[in-house]
Order: C-alpha cells, then structure tokens, then sequence
C-alpha cells in the first residue's frame, strides 16, 4: 500500500517519495504510481494507494479553503495519474469526478480534521473512498434546476451505475465509497 499523508504544512511525507508541496507535482504523482506498477504491464502489483490530509472547517455558507480546493485537485490529479499509468484510462473521467464530489463533500459536511482517500484496484473493481472520521450518511437528494450545489451524489449514483458498480457508506457512517467496473475485468 502507498501512503502519502499531508499535514496543515502543506509538506507530503511519505517513505518512498520526497516530500513534495501541494497541489502534488506530477513528478511526485509518477514516483508513486512507478514504486507500485510493474513498468510495461497495465496490471498493479501493490494495488492500493491512500493519501491522507488535514482540512481546515468549512467557512460560512459551506466555502472551503482556497488549501483544501488545492487537495481535492490533487486527489483527482493522483486518480488520473495512477489510472493512466497502470492502463485503465477508460475510467479517468468519470473516476476524477467521483474523487472530486467525495472529497469535496468530506472536507464541506465532514466534522474531522482529516480526511483521508484511497484508491484501490482489486477483483475487476475500481474502488474509492473517502474517510473523515465524521458518523454521518450521506443522502442523494434533488437539486433545483437553477441551484449550484447539491448533485454531487447524485452524480455519482449515475456514474456507479453507468459502470457497472454501486456506492455507499461503512456501516458506521465514516467512509463514504464507490465501486467502478474495470474494463475488461482487469485487477
């Protein structure tokens, strides 16, 4: 398992990557996806990678940090970076958007002080999640047509289902996921 964890400094610490500041430099992100693919076969050999930040509480009216803005772009750079590189492209787009609403949602209604996604390819699924310590369910719920917010799950009900998987909540409410086909049944 690659673990990057990402303290209020802004500085990545990992055993296996420099540490690097935020947004995560690609070269940073490709340093990761080449310590756990084997070169030249699409296949993972470690098949998980967690990255785990501190978030700052949410401001008046649900605004987030201009900093953790910052790490849900990261999030979804990573998920499109290891995607890439371990030959799932097929499910670059719809996998960084899932990333981005549950990352999103975790640093806006998440209680913690951290939040933490992984990301893992095991048994022909994609699967991603995000834990913020917070015992809450998330519900999808209907957004009026001119509003600005509130369709990210639904988002990701359609996308889950588009492909195959399905999303939910751990049983005590912490980690949201969501499960992705993999093309072709690959793990």
């Amino acid at each position: 398992m690659t673990t990057v964890h990402l303290p209020a400094s802004g500085r990545a610490r990992r055993s296996a990557v420099d540490a690097a500041d935020l947004p995560l430099p690609a070269t940073a992100a490709d340093r990761l996806l080449h310590d756990h693919c084997r070169p030249g076969h699409p296949h993972l050999v470690d098949d998980r990678v967690s990255v785990c930040f501190e978030v700052c509480p949410p401001g008046s009216g649900g605004e987030i940090s201009e900093r953790d803005a910052r790490r849900v772009g990261m999030a979804r750079k990573l998920t499109a970076a290891r995607l890439r590189y371990c030959g799932l492209e097929a499910l670059v787009d719809d996998a960084k958007l899932i990333v981005s609403e549950l990352v999103t949602n975790a640093i806006q209604h998440g209680g913690g002080a951290q939040v933490t996604f992984t990301m893992t390819v095991r048994d022909g699924f994609l699967h991603l999640a995000v834990h913020d310590g917070t015992p809450c369910r998330p519900v999808v719920r209907s957004a009026p047509n001119d509003a600005e917010c509130g369709r990210g799950l639904f988002l990701v009900d359609c996308l889950a289902s588009a492909r195959g998987g399905t999303w939910g909540t751990s049983d005590d409410g912490t980690t949201i996921w969501c499960c992705l086909a993999v093309p072709g049944g690959e793990s």
